[in-house]
């Protein structure tokens, strides 16, 4: 009997059944209560192995949990599946300061990889809001983005080396930690963005970089979106490259992040369209930081920019950043329905038009909240219709997917495809590169064990 079986791979007290099952929740903004036959915990390669090989031979549906911080519904289970958590899969293994590496394991969260890197006085280039619950193997699984993307790229460009565990058991380890190995097909990337549909990440191999003593904070507020663009442009350019964070805030997200429901002081009046946030990295205090005023003096000389605020201290700089991703304020406006989504920079005013314009011929109180990293093209829009039916969502859905077609667009920018927007992929994807991905599924998970209905329909 498979209960007996894998009870005895992960002992009786990491089955978990009844409510230690159905007090977790399924993802993060859901809140509802895991849907599945039992949760296990393994706490070893061998151990998930192990498991896999049991769930593959009987034929049963596993779903992996991470640090479920997703938006996709990716880690959402049905009564008859498994659930695998990576929870007890934490722990550095390794440090190599001279290769700049660490291997970690996949249940590890990301602050405790920032915060080892830091110890050794290197960094880990990947940083989100939820750095204190999502895990490294759920980063990789859905190639998180985050916040510095505009420098260091997506989590594609932080994995160096994986171990993963087949849909049979099969455990593939290449965890060598060279930035190039061009030694026949680079494996590693048919996992980083698959969603734990072709294979369990357990370990990895993360590339790490020189760390920077301090970071210039500053928030701009601008007139015009054409001016954002600019701005953009120009700081990458000055600061050779440098540029951290870009993330902007439409007036309508700075005034949900500043209202006096949220006890925070606003840096500045909420009179402008639009509000930038951004960073570059300091290694000699007294020249970065006055060559960073310089710039910004600049800006704001040529019209640019309409107000500024540097914050001068490290508390400054958390309160600019808390109010980034207070995310929490947004939700207080009424029952939202969150998008993530990638746009060339220069579409994203007449998509949000077209989408804007459609939403409100049906529902013109409809309240839209949009912001975004921006720097790498990606849009977050959150959008409440009041309490929507699910053919009213669907029809949202529709309206705001439907129209990033028209101008080169992704459904999904950060949080993968899960299960929310499998209707929509054909949207950004052709029939070839379908099929392809659904050859890739049968190679390496030919009875759809793995995370069913993610990505594409269960069969």
């Amino acid at each position: 009997m498979l209960e007996n079986e894998l009870r005895k791979i992960v002992g009786d007290q990491n089955y978990l059944t009844g409510q230690d099952m159905l007090s977790r929740d399924e993802d993060w903004g859901r809140h509802s209560p895991c849907a599945a036959k039992a949760l296990v915990r393994p706490a070893t390669t061998d151990e998930v192995s192990r498991v896999l090989k049991a769930c593959h031979e009987a034929g049963q549906a596993i779903v992996t949990h991470g640090g479920r911080t997703g938006l996709a519904q990716g880690a959402v289970s049905k009564a008859g599946d498994i659930i695998l958590s990576l929870e007890r899969l934490r722990g550095i293994e390794d440090i190599d300061r001279d290769n700049r590496s660490m291997t970690v394991w996949a249940g590890s969260p990301l602050s405790m990889v920032q915060d080892a890197a830091a110890d050794v006085g290197l960094h880990f280039a990947l940083d989100l809001g939820a750095r204190g619950t999502a895990t490294i193997g759920g980063a990789i699984a859905t190639n998180a983005g985050g916040l510095n993307v505009i420098r260091y790229g997506m989590m594609r460009e932080q994995v160096l080396g994986l171990e993963v565990v087949l849909a049979d058991g099969t455990i593939m380890s290449a965890l060598n930690g060279l930035i190039k190995n061009n030694s026949g097909y680079d494996l590693k990337h048919f996992f980083v963005g698959s969603e734990g549909s072709l294979g369990i990440v357990t370990r990895a191999t993360l590339r790490l970089h020189p760390a920077y003593t301090d970071r210039n904070t500053a928030l701009l507020a601008t007139e015009d979106y054409a001016h954002v663009v600019k701005i953009l442009h120009r700081l990458d350019h000055d600061l050779g490259g440098g540029l951290l964070a870009y993330e902007v805030m439409w007036q309508n997200f700075y005034c949900a992040v500043t209202g006096p429901d949220t006890g925070r002081k606003a840096p500045m009046a909420n009179i402008f369209p639009y509000y930038i946030l951004l960073e570059s990295p300091v290694i000699n205090r007294a020249r970065d930081e006055e060559y960073f005023q310089e710039i910004l003096m600049g800006l704001m000389e040529e019209g640019l920019i309409g107000d500024a605020v540097i914050a001068k201290s490290d508390s400054e700089r958390q309160a600019l950043w808390q109010m980034r991703e207070d995310v929490e304020s947004i939700f207080k406006l009424g029952p939202m329905m969150n998008f993530d989504v990638s746009l060339p920079l220069s579409h994203i005013p007449d998509y949000l038009g077209r989408v804007e314009n459609d939403v409100k011929k049906i529902w013109p109180e409809a309240i839209f909240i949009e912001f975004g990293h921006l720097g790498d093209n990606n849009l977050h829009l959150s959008l409440s219709i009041g309490e929507a039916d699910a053919t009213e969502q669907k029809k949202l859905k529709k309206m705001v997917y439907g129209h990033l077609q028209d101008f080169n667009g992704a459904v999904s920018a950060e949080h993968g495809i899960g299960l929310e927007k499998i209707d929509y992929l054909p949207y950004s994807r052709t029939e070839v590169e379908l099929s392809m991905m659904r050859q890739l599924k049968n190679t390496f998970d030919p009875k759809h064990i793995l995370n069913p209905g993610k990505i594409f329909e269960r069969q």
